[in-house]
């Protein structure tokens, strides 16, 4: 985008300044205008000239980060990963209609705004104008004025001119004002691509919210047939003489109590609905989701993740280190800005044109022009100026701290992100294997009541285990694609999982 733009606003630059010049100087002084040109632009700026930094600290080397970052081809496509056209859908919705990514990308705009009206200061500023005026005298006025017989006197005058205003920048000020106002575009553009990565993992999170009540919800229900089984074995052998009125009242107590969380899940659910419906740009009314299987609900899932380990390189892959960095490279360019006022400053202004007579003919008696240099210098203000180049370097410090942080806070997410996730996997297929174990024990306990070699509080914690063991597989189903995720997110969709 900074390329295609500083073209375009080149090209435009130069024909504006072209045709003005043809229209307004001669060809001699148009040369002698060119070498001016390159002369002063030619000049090297005063302050610091940018070096990305190297170290973050004296004992370890900067990663390989910069203005060169860019997203992986892949970035912005992790999720289709997961093989859902649901989740597809909502993330591409939400990247169009979004209003934080509206202002975001709005905000782009206005910085590369900013930058152009910024560089268009250091060329000369070239307009044409043009005026009439009519007059007319009284004859009382204008016959003792002019001592004539007493009639009215007109007077029409024209002007038609060309004016041309340049600052030299000699020290460099508005060129550093440029490089400064560069850099927070680009800054501008990195902060959108990151809002974009940030968008893209809560409509993810909210979908795996969203999908994992509906899973726990669903698994609820399924503990809640299999108890309401139980307690209809259990009327039966008390109508049978064969269990007790305390039997009952404990199944039937456990039945409420997981009754009772179905609530919590049908919060969940709708919590999870109007999060996306906001990050979708839509009312809660408007969104319309696919439903799961009432049998078989389950949340986005790699087929084959594998672990990975951290590579620094993958830094360059995350825009808010990439945006502290241009933030940090305008705060350098400031230094530059606040340090030209040392210097003296050098400005040329002028017309050429017309101005007619009261004949209102226009020709070459009529041309006139003017050509006014001068000179301002803020020597008198010595301790403002000083005072302000203070503020622009604690200013580059504070970016240069930032920055720093910033790539520090990066490595620890994504270690974090990175061991969270594989600790996740690990505890679920542990859970796994315990469902399976729970399960049988179930089985082999309904098997032992039934031919009255077990009472039936064995069954019962047995059924307990196994609501608890399902409800926690659900739960660790949800919390594993959560942190799925943040890896992604932490690492700016910059890794591949399989």
């Amino acid at each position: 985008m900074a390329k295609l733009f500083k073209t375009t606003f080149n090209t435009t630059l130069n024909t504006r300044f072209n045709v003005a010049s043809n229209n307004l100087m001669p060809k001699p002084r148009l040369a002698l205008l060119a070498l001016v040109v390159s002369t002063v632009l030619g000049c090297a700026a005063v302050g610091p000239d940018y070096q990305a930094p190297t170290q973050l600290n004296s004992t370890m080397n900067m990663p390989a980060v910069g203005s060169n970052m860019a997203l992986p081809d892949n970035a912005t496509l992790w999720w289709q990963k997961f093989q859902d056209p649901e989740l597809n859908r909502l993330i591409q919705t939400a990247l169009e209609q979004n209003q934080q990514l509206a202002k975001a990308e709005a905000n782009v705009a206005r910085a590369y705004a900013v930058f152009a009206d910024s560089n268009d200061n250091l060329w000369p500023k070239a307009a044409l104008d043009s005026s009439y005026q009519a007059t007319r005298t009284p004859a009382e006025v204008a016959g003792a004025a002019n001592s004539q017989d007493g009639n009215a006197l007109y007077n029409r005058q024209s002007q038609l001119r060309g004016t041309l205003s340049w600052d030299l920048d000699l020290a460099g000020k508005l060129k550093r004002a440029s490089e400064a106002a560069n850099a927070r575009a680009e800054s501008a553009v990195f902060a959108w691509q990151d809002a974009q990565i940030g968008i893209i993992a809560l409509v993810a999170q909210s979908y795996g919210d969203y999908r994992g009540a509906e899973l726990r919800l669903a698994v609820a229900r399924q503990n809640l047939a299999n108890m309401q089984q139980t307690e209809q074995l259990i009327l039966a052998r008390r109508d049978a003489g064969m269990a007790s009125d305390l039997e009952l009242a404990r199944i039937k107590a456990q039945l409420y109590q997981l009754e009772a969380s179905l609530p919590q899940f049908e919060t969940n659910k709708s919590r999870a609905f109007t999060t996306l419906a906001a990050l979708l740009g839509f009312s809660p009314q408007q969104l319309q989701l696919t439903k799961a299987a009432a049998d078989k609900p389950a949340l986005p899932a790699l087929k084959q993740p594998q672990a990975i380990a951290i590579s620094k390189d993958l830094l360059r892959h995350r825009p808010d280190i990439a945006e502290a960095e241009r933030q940090l490279a305008a705060s350098t360019a400031e230094i530059g800005v606040a340090t030209a006022d040392l210097y003296p400053n050098v400005s040329v202004s002028g017309f050429l044109g017309f101005i007619s007579a009261p004949g209102l003919t226009l020709g070459s008696d009529q041309r006139a022009w003017s050509v006014a240099p001068s000179l301002s210098w803020q020597g008198a203000d010595w301790t403002s100026v000083q005072a302000r180049i203070k503020g622009a370097k604690a200013s580059e410090q504070m970016a240069l701290a930032d920055f720093r942080q910033q790539v520090l806070d990066a490595l620890r997410d994504m270690q974090f992100s990175l061991e969270s996730y594989n600790l996740s996997r690990r505890q679920q297929l542990i859970q796994q294997q315990q469902v399976a174990a729970t399960s049988t024990a179930v089985a082999l306990s309904k098997a032992r009541f039934d031919a009255g070699n077990a009472d039936f509080l064995e069954l019962l914690d047995a059924e307990r285990e196994l609501l608890a063991a399902r409800d926690e597989q659900a739960r660790l189903s949800q919390q594993n694609f959560q942190l799925l995720v943040a890896l992604y997110r932490s690492f700016a969709g910059g890794i591949d999982l399989t």
